[in-house]
């Protein structure tokens, strides 16, 4: 693609990466295929070719963002689905983060609108701050279709996604250090997150425990909980690299030779560290060096070589790979392989490719699409007939658990309990039914 940015334009390192990808782009459209917007909407301004088009111009123009072009980006799942796909290998996933950055600081939003991704971007990264908002949705969350009537269906979103239940407390995951059974094989950081440990704290704990029982000692840091990815999606770039500079700072304290992910929409972001930190002369190398050692927890338990094992009972395995792993972080093989050892059957997911519509909060943000994406990716997983479904982000599991019957957990909740540790909550639970 031809660019035409002006020789003062191009002495802003961010145009000067946007150049370099932009003209990486040769119109081919094989992106068009995999976009889920793009397959849903038939909108070219929705697809990664139109949405390249909307940044160049609005780029090279050094405007201000329009409404038109706000509305097609704030479409954009961020799935990575077209990089994946891209022959010419553009890296889409940098442009558009840039891009959501200059809206941010160029476009004002409705008041609503404002209001509401704020009030998202301070809740969701403090575990107690989300957790006491949890509670206190429980006691609105049954007037969520009057409200829906009544208003914007972001509202009523947002509802539909709080537990029924409060979440159960944070017993192992705390910060604090749990030793390995037996020999120390190596020592990891395990990031405890912000949401997924006010969800569902029994997926780190899971993944300790497992670590743990094949000598690995694990050390969850005190202070930030959040490693950035949901603001850095908002486009609030200051909050992003300030809990990102505070996470490697937690890090660079402790003697560790891996950082171990569980969600794997953080593991697409701590992996792009050294990239987002690469204009920070204090935090450049530190931040290349934390991305490098960084593992999603199916990477790591396959590099540690996981042995087999049986689950104490037979089950048909649906694994949904989630957008950020299998597009983000192009981990493809290894938590099926790392099943399929275990002694589970795993199904193949028709249409695999597509997002379930989680995104972050863009189930929140982008309510129809999503909804219409989500009732897509059940229907395919239930073609499966599976007995329970599997992923790797706690996004996924929100947002298929809410309109499956079906279990939907964790895998490392499932290798745990092949590796001898207990059976997972939801299994226990959807066998008294």
């Amino acid at each position: 693609m031809q660019t035409n940015f002006t020789p003062a334009q191009l002495q802003d390192p961010h145009i000067q990466v946007a150049n370099q990808i932009l003209r990486r782009c040769v119109h081919c459209g094989f992106c068009t295929a995999t976009c889920p917007t793009y397959v849903l909407l038939g909108d070219e301004l929705d697809s990664p070719r139109g949405r390249i088009y909307l940044i160049k111009n609005m780029l090279e123009h050094g405007e201000a963002a329009t409404p038109e072009t706000v509305k097609h980006i704030d479409r954009c799942l961020s799935c990575l689905s077209c990089m994946t796909t891209c022959p010419s290998g553009v890296h889409y996933m940098h442009l558009v983060d840039d891009a959501r950055v200059h809206i941010e600081k160029t476009y004002r939003r409705p008041l609503f609108e404002r209001s509401l991704r704020a009030l998202l971007a301070f809740l969701m990264p403090r575990p107690g701050l989300f957790k006491a908002a949890l509670i206190l949705s429980q006691l609105v969350r049954p007037l969520a279709p009057m409200i829906e009537k009544l208003g914007d269906k972001r509202l009523s979103s947002l509802l539909a996604l709080v537990p029924k239940e409060t979440p159960p407390p944070e017993m192992i995951g705390q910060p604090g250090t749990y030793v390995a059974e037996g020999a120390t094989r190596m020592r990891v950081a395990l990031l405890r997150g912000c949401v997924q440990s006010v969800l569902d704290p029994a997926i780190n704990e899971a993944a300790i425990r497992l670590m743990n029982r094949h000598g690995i000692e694990v050390v969850v840091t005190e202070g930030e909980a959040c490693c950035g990815s949901l603001t850095h999606h908002m486009g609030k770039e200051k909050d992003a690299l300030a809990r990102a500079r505070r996470m490697i700072d937690a890090w660079d304290k402790e003697r560790i030779d891996r950082v171990i992910i569980t969600a794997s929409g953080c593991g697409t972001t701590i992996k792009d560290y050294g990239h987002m930190l690469r204009l920070d002369p204090a935090y450049a190398e530190k931040a290349k060096a934390v991305s490098a050692m960084t593992r999603d927890i199916s990477e790591f338990l396959t590099e540690i070589d996981l042995p087999q094992a049986a689950p104490p009972r037979p089950l048909r395995v649906a694994y949904h790979s989630a957008c950020s792993m299998q597009h983000g972080q192009k981990i493809k093989t290894a938590p099926r392989q790392l099943l399929e050892k275990a002694g589970f059957e795993v199904a193949e997911i028709p249409e695999g490719h597509l997002c379930c519509g989680s995104a972050g909060t863009y189930n929140i943000l982008q309510p129809e699409i999503a909804v219409k994406l989500r009732d897509r990716k059940v229907a395919n997983i239930k073609s499966t007939e599976p007995d329970v479904i599997a992923t790797g982000n706690i996004g996924c599991i929100t947002q298929i658990g809410q309109a499956s019957d079906i279990p939907v957990l964790h895998t490392v909740e499932l290798l745990n309990w092949a590796h001898g540790g207990y059976e997972p909550r939801v299994l226990r639970e959807s066998s008294k039914r």
